[in-house]
């Protein structure tokens, strides 16, 4: 079979890897493959050693339920508490407290050089806030901090653990304080909104007092009279002027008019009265009672004061004074039946008004009563409220709602929790392996030069008959060897002891390791 790009090839035209050729290239790259392994194990393994002993310690705080449990808080109670923690833990981890503590305990004593944004991201990455909760299971929160210092890593724990019991204290005061504040203003606006509505309903029934709802039965009723009493009044007007044209008529014919014609005065109806009540007590009483006597002797005057106005009257001997009189007393009479018959047409109007009117009052009235009773609603719902929140605001003040206790106060450690030495050195030995292979392949990638038969084959595309080697001699290939040897000794002693010169004259290997990352933007 003829060569392929890979080697040799397998009877089917599958080709092998040829692993001599490959063996030769690897013994010619070793040198700097090696010395590339040498120096990522090497600085894995000063980080390794060198790596500060890192402490970290921690408290525990548990989520208390209230003391005294609020009306229609229990449902809830769960995603309060989360979202309560959360609003504490973004306070917590702000850049003017982490950098507050910093200085005000000397986190950064060993590392002056560092700037604002360095010590708050280290600081971000050393605390660590972590929340358990569940179904009936006490929610729980557990601070920790990690420093090259126990005593710093103690101090730090302890000061977040403060922070967090004031500001949940004076978040959950604050909070009842500010839904105390708000509702106290909601009932006064609307108490003022109900008194300036009331204030409208009652000037508006001022206004229309003869027109409300509440008085239609009252005004159609007097409607009805006033209606009954015109009829009556315009019959009695009526009987009267037809009686007075024919008083004037019958004196036009005659010359006299009758006595029966004439009303009856004052005096006359008296008189009547008189008989009438003397021929009552008669069936009663005896003649020589008193009081038939004293009926008597009135109805007696009363005659004589009859004949004494007819004597004046016919004294004069005129038909047209008594006519005169009598159309005078028609006249007077009349001129009060129209008067009164005036103003009954006078009421009626203003009640009918007031009837037609009660239908467009009883609608606005009824626009105004039902704004009020929605401001009324609304005020007893705010003065509810109100009320419970006056409540809510009590507890917490007292300390009986919920409320966060330290289980577990932060100590100093005793013992580092690291850093992991072994996983560092062992990535620093993965680091050099994976770049030395990767330096194998990628300058296999860029030769472009043929070495093999395969290659000629698979570029040309021809068959080569034959193919003559190089052929080394016995000292070429001795020189060869002789040189790769000492490359590999070279690499094994000279980078060794330029790493130690640099780890101690120039900067140690952890420190430059640590720089070359941050520049990287790495870490």
């Amino acid at each position: 079979m003829p060569p392929t790009a890979w080697g040799l090839a397998l009877p089917g035209g599958r080709p092998v890897i040829d692993l001599r050729f490959y063996w030769s290239l690897l013994i010619r790259r070793l040198p700097i493959m090696l010395a590339l392994f040498i120096i990522c194990a090497t600085f894995g393994a000063v980080s390794a050693i060198r790596a500060p002993s890192t402490y970290t310690t921690s408290a525990r705080l548990l989520v208390e339920n209230p003391q005294i449990l609020q009306q229609g808080a229990t449902s809830g109670r769960n995603d309060t508490t989360a979202q309560g923690l959360d609003v504490i833990e973004q306070q917590l981890l702000t850049r003017a407290n982490l950098i507050d503590i910093a200085n005000k305990l000397n986190v950064f004593a060993a590392y002056p050089g560092l700037s604002v944004d360095e010590r708050l991201q280290w600081m971000r990455n050393a605390t660590s806030i972590r929340r358990s909760s569940g179904a009936n299971q006490a929610t729980s929160m557990t601070v920790s901090f990690t420093s090259t210092d126990p005593r710093i890593a103690a101090s730090v724990v302890n000061e977040l653990t403060t922070l967090i019991l004031s500001a949940n204290t004076r978040n959950r005061v604050g909070v009842a304080e500010e839904r105390l504040q708000f509702f106290q203003q909601e009932v006064e606006r609307l108490s003022a909104d109900l008194d300036q509505q009331n204030a409208r309903i009652l000037e508006f029934k001022q206004s229309n007092s003869q027109s409300l709802p509440e008085n239609l039965t009252y005004n159609q009723n007097r409607q009805s009279l006033l209606q009954e009493r015109i009829s009556r009044l315009e019959s009695e007007l009526s009987s009267l002027q037809t009686q007075r044209q024919d008083m004037v008529r019958l004196f036009e014919e005659t010359g006299n008019i009758r006595q029966t014609a004439q009303p009856q005065t004052v005096e006359e109806q008296q008189l009547a009265q008189l008989r009438a009540e003397l021929s009552g007590v008669l069936s009663i009483y005896a003649e020589s009672s008193p009081r038939v006597t004293s009926l008597r002797n009135r109805i007696a005057a009363a005659e004589r004061q009859l004949q004494a106005q007819a004597g004046a009257a016919g004294g004069a001997g005129s038909e047209t004074t008594i006519l005169d009189v009598s159309l005078s007393q028609i006249d007077t009479r009349m001129t009060a039946l129209q008067s009164e018959l005036d103003q009954a047409n006078a009421e009626l109007a203003t009640v009918q008004a007031a009837v037609s009117a009660t239908a467009t009052n009883s609608i606005t009235l009824g626009a105004l009563e039902r704004d009020q009773a929605n401001i009324q609603t609304r005020y007893n719902a705010a003065v509810a409220d109100l009320s419970q929140a006056r409540t809510v605001e009590r507890i917490e003040t007292s300390s009986q709602g919920q409320r966060i206790t330290v289980l577990e106060a932060a100590g100093v450690p005793n013992y580092p929790s690291g850093p992991n030495r072994k996983k560092i050195a062992a990535m620093g030995v993965g680091l050099g392996l994976g770049l030395a292979g990767g330096f194998f392949v990628l300058m296999e990638i860029l030769n472009n030069s043929v070495r093999r038969p395969g290659e000629l084959r698979s570029r040309f595309q021809i068959t080569p008959l034959a193919v003559i080697p190089y052929i080394e001699t016995r000292q070429e290939r001795r020189h060869r060897r002789t040189v790769t040897l000492a490359l590999i000794a070279a690499v094994m002693v000279l980078i060794p002891l330029g790493l130690v010169a640099l780890h101690t004259q120039y900067m140690p290997l952890d420190v430059l390791a640590q720089k070359v990352v941050t520049r990287l933007g790495l870490g």
